[in-house]
């Protein structure tokens, strides 16, 4: 079975500065993270609810969130399950 684990994070302010980082995310895509939720968020100007961004290539998802000041960043690995009775 498939399964999405969070490999990093970061959440960046509103001048793409990061405030902090944990995992394997490079501190240095929270500018280009805050940049892409800003422009998404002006597709639908009047939406109360936050735009959410989800981006794929191949085994890997990123996640991009803006709630009022913060931009969230989450990167995700697709692994498999470790299944040793399947394979008996």
């Amino acid at each position: 079975a498939a399964r999405q684990d969070t490999v990093g994070a970061l959440l960046a302010n509103r001048q793409g500065l990061c405030l902090g980082a944990k995992g394997d995310i490079n501190p240095s895509v929270s500018g280009l993270g805050m940049a892409i939720s800003e422009q998404v968020a002006k597709l639908e100007p009047q939406s109360p609810a936050p735009a959410t961004i989800c981006l794929y290539s191949g085994t890997k998802r990123c996640v991009i969130q803006k709630n009022g000041e913060i931009t969230g960043v989450i990167y995700k690995q697709q692994g498999t399950a470790t299944s040793a009775s399947a394979a008996n």
